[in-house]
């Protein structure tokens, strides 16, 4: 008899990615995909770590699941709950104290082998908890990806070996670990033939991929361009430590590689960033920015801050601004910040008040809004080449991604416009949160 999966995915394209290959591992034990909790047989809730009361989150959500799972059981049924991911990972004994009646807790390391924790949730009765990092990769055991659209996320690295003293990635996804060159090219050749039409490779720092004989990231990219099918390409979340001459240069000699790239900075201050441990400092950052954007004119820049980091001044906040404004970013992610539990800053001294933390986040997004703003009427004009990954939200349209991850919808109606096509489409019209246009 078929069975319901739902997994609810918190946090980054990694734990996107991880929530697909958990439902292609439970596939084979005739679990299908459901719409909603409220029809699962099973629920996984995918966690993040990364920002401020992850954890109570997660235990709300809990919490309104468990009236579900004890509805599910008056009706003769049986729901099973799962916490996996980077919360799991941290948190996984207390989740299990807090809520004894979760039945399987697993990091982000061994969701290969959750068939066998249904197993034994099912056949004992009692909590699974597995937060061990393996010694074998859990790539080796993973089911071939079942793609879902013209666009896919394909992992090629996991973990951080950065330190940055804010985050907890290194403690909860490991050491970083780079998949085999013929691993990640062999199921890039898998999603082509499903259909896939754009690929984008993540890693917690995407461009420290390396692997034997020479392969880079750079030298991985060229060689995903070779396959038939893939037509773009994009890769994060990169760090500035690890972008490469070569990586650099395949900005300039892979067309397929999309002029967009997503380089976290988090401060414009040098002193933040020795506070940080980023490994860089403000003039690196540029120069690199430089380098990249005389390798491909047309490249445009995402990044993360954070403000309010322990000790920054007035000043420091300053020097952040002043490089957005010397960069000039298309899309940000920002954030206030908060102190991550087992991190070296959430024990640093001068911990900067919440109003000042909010105050200078409100200044800081209201400028990065104006770029954004600014960029987007930029494109008015301008022709781009378009995949068309879903129907709109209105009857009659198609919704895609501008080479730059913008929201692009145009109507239908041109023989030229397919669903999962790749079309030609000037950009007529600029919305609060997408673009319109028309077949060029």
């Amino acid at each position: 008899m078929a069975k319901r999966l739902f997994v609810k995915t918190y946090g980054c394209q990694m734990n996107v990615y991880d929530s697909a290959r958990m439902a292609d591992v439970l596939a084979p034990l005739g679990y299908t995909s459901a719409d909603g909790a409220e029809d699962a047989d099973m629920v996984i809730l995918n966690t993040c770590h990364i920002r401020e009361k992850a954890a109570e989150k997660v235990f709300s959500e809990l919490g309104r699941l468990r009236k579900l799972q004890a509805a599910k059981a008056e009706s003769g049924g049986r729901m099973i709950l799962a916490v996996a991911g980077c919360v799991a990972q941290a948190e996984g004994e207390e989740i299990l104290r807090r809520a004894p009646f979760v039945d399987i807790v697993l990091g982000p390391q061994t969701y290969h082998r959750l068939p066998e924790m249904v197993a034994r949730a099912s056949r004992a009765g009692g909590a699974v908890l597995d937060t061990e990092f393996p010694l074998e990769p859990k790539f080796d055991f993973l089911p071939e990806t079942r793609a879902e659209g013209s666009s896919a996320f394909l992992s090629v690295q996991e973990g951080c070996d950065k330190f940055c003293t804010f985050c907890v990635v290194p403690y909860t996804r490991g050491a970083e670990y780079s998949r085999s060159a013929a691993a990640v090219l062999a199921e890039a050749r898998g999603l082509a033939a499903q259909g896939v039409r754009e690929i984008t490779l993540l890693g917690q720092n995407v461009n420290g991929w390396r692997h034997d004989d020479g392969w880079t990231l750079g030298r991985l990219i060229r060689a995903l361009a070779e396959i038939d099918g893939v037509e773009r390409i994009r890769y994060t979340t990169s760090h500035p430590r690890d972008m490469d001459d070569d990586l650099i240069a395949a900005h300039a000699e892979v067309p397929r590689l999309m002029p967009f790239l997503h380089l976290p900075v988090q401060s414009g201050s040098d002193r933040i960033l020795q506070a940080m441990n980023r490994g860089h400092d403000r003039a690196a950052y540029l120069r690199l920015v430089d380098r990249l954007k005389q390798a491909q004119p047309d490249l445009a820049l995402s990044s993360d801050f954070i403000t309010g980091f322990p000790g920054e001044t007035d000043s420091d906040f300053e020097d952040t601004m002043d490089l957005v404004r010397r960069v000039g970013f298309v899309q940000t992610y920002s954030f206030k910040y908060s102190p991550r539990p087992g991190t070296p800053a959430a024990l640093m001294p001068n911990q900067v008040p919440e109003a000042v933390k909010e105050e200078r986040l409100a200044q800081l997004q209201a400028l990065l809004l104006r770029q954004t703003e600014a960029f987007n009427q930029s494109c008015v004009g301008r022709e781009m080449r378009v995949l068309l990954d879903r129907p709109g939200r209105h009857q009659g349209q198609l919704l895609g991604r501008s080479p730059y991850m913008q929201p692009v919808h145009v109507r239908m109606g041109d023989s030229s416009l397919a669903l999962g096509g790749i079309a030609r489409l000037r950009i007529t019209r600029v919305h609060p949160n997408s673009l319109e246009g028309i077949p060029a």
